[in-house]
């Protein structure tokens, strides 16, 4: 167990160290993007939350229904 912490600890300090490195530097870049372009990205980001809203509800009853105690059917009769 504590090689495994070490590990994990390992490699999140190299994540950690190495993000700066590739970092890009945007000193020559302009951005040309209109309206219409940031128009569409947020329609399409309005389409992703509502596809993720229901998938959510979903999976808040699948969670419910599993930890939800069960009836025996042997008790029925």
């Amino acid at each position: 167990m504590k090689a495994l912490k070490h590990i994990a600890l390992t490699a999140l300090m190299t994540l950690i160290a190495s993000t700066s490195a590739f970092a890009a530097t945007t000193a020559g870049r302009e951005d040309n993007s209109g309206f219409l372009v940031w128009a569409f990205l947020g329609f399409c980001a309005l389409i992703v939350v509502a596809q993720l809203v229901p998938a959510v509800l979903v999976m808040f009853g699948i969670v419910k229904g599993v930890a939800s105690p069960k009836e025996h059917a042997a008790q029925k009769h």
